[in-house]
């Protein structure tokens, strides 16, 4: 099986956070990037090949992902391949992802693969593919979607999926339908290749050049297309309250063993640093602070990346502060996101809510 990360047009409200990056780079989890979560199950699941559909501001998964060395995916047959959008003036754009398939089909031809595994890149979960595959082959299945079922209130856009008592997929919403259902698609679809390209020809000879909305909602009833219900951790990330959400959650153990151990382990690119030092008089509470911070203050159900300065007497609770930001002294956050190398001059306080965080754009000054 081959795996295809599809960037093209991913549906999002993550405001400043993707004003220079792509969904796919923003930061997660103290050290992360959303793409880690789905790159690391392929790599995990033997996957030898993935292929990265870039679109817009791409530069920073450029630098992320490099050769792929941190994946064990830097390798002379397969390994990584990252694909800029193929476009012949600024109208392809705006052109889906069936269009973008179609141009690098080369890609595909020249693989020996036989199927597929199509997923985007904000689903915060752990996915066992192979095991999916399995089911796949077992059911004689066309199409497998991967779904969860969500019964509690959503803070990301999803897309509702309700099936028959079989277990096969008979109706599939917009991100912003009304379907009455507790099941959401996670965004990954497994399927023969030559299926997959059958779909990218047939749709835009038709006019049609989005994946799931033009070429397997409109053919729900001509395929089998099948669910496979994941029962671990989910985080859907593409809203700011999703996002501090899903970042608050790990801060209990048993989220984050079940995210990043289970059923494999979660990678990302590799920076060596100290480890973090915490001052005399400081104190930190049930937080991640990642390494290379330093701790003078006191940092309560928080989330630090790299490189993090808490001053003396800063308070820092219930925020996410990203790599290299500084808290000055007798600083306060509460219920904040500050994004990279941001500074918070001393005495300066900052409040939010939990349903809608303090936002500072990238190396503010407040």
């Amino acid at each position: 099986m081959m795996g295809v990360i599809n960037l093209i047009h991913e549906t999002e409200e993550m405001g400043s956070l993707t004003a220079s990056r792509c969904l796919a780079t923003v930061p997660f989890a103290g050290r992360y990037r959303l793409i880690d979560f789905v790159l690391s199950s392929m790599v995990n699941s033997g996957v030898p090949r993935v292929a990265v559909f870039a679109h817009t501001k791409f530069r920073s998964l450029m630098d992320h992902l490099g050769s792929g060395g941190n994946w064990d995916l830097h390798r002379k047959q397969n390994g990584l391949f990252v694909l800029p959008p193929s476009m012949e003036d600024m109208t392809d754009f705006g052109k889906g992802d069936l269009y973008q398939f179609y141009r690098n089909r080369d890609y595909f031809a020249r693989s020996g693969l036989e199927y597929v595994v199509v997923a985007r890149s904000h689903m915060a979960c752990n996915v066992d593919f192979a095991a999916i595959l399995d089911q796949h082959r077992e059911k004689g299945s066309d199409i497998t979607v991967v779904c969860k079922k969500w019964p509690h209130a959503q803070t990301g856009l999803t897309r509702k999926v309700k099936l028959d008592a079989g277990g096969r997929v008979v109706e599939m919403q917009d991100h912003f339908g009304r379907l009455a259902s507790d099941l959401v698609s996670m965004e990954m679809y497994i399927m023969r290749k030559d299926l997959l390209m059958d779909l990218v020809e047939t749709s835009l000879a038709q006019g049609k050049d989005h994946l799931v909305r033009h070429a397997i909602v409109p053919r729900l009833s001509e395929l089998n297309v099948d669910a496979y219900m994941h029962d671990g951790y989910l985080g859907v990330v593409n809203t700011i309250p999703s996002y501090y959400r899903h970042n608050m959650e790990l801060l209990n153990p048993d989220v984050w063993n079940e995210l990043f151990f289970r059923p494999g382990p979660i990678f990302t690119k590799v920076k060596d640093e100290p480890p973090t030092r915490y001052r005399s008089g400081s104190q930190a509470i049930h937080s991640l602070v990642a390494n290379g911070c330093e701790i003078e203050g006191t940092v309560e159900n928080s989330i630090l990346f790299r490189g993090v300065k808490v001053r003396k007497g800063a308070v820092v609770r219930n925020s996410i502060v990203m790599q290299n930001g500084i808290i000055g002294e007798n600083g306060r956050l509460e219920n904040c996101i500050l994004d990279k190398e941001v500074e918070i001059r001393p005495q300066q306080q900052l409040r939010g809510t939990s349903e809608m965080p303090f936002m500072a754009l990238k190396r503010n000054v407040i």
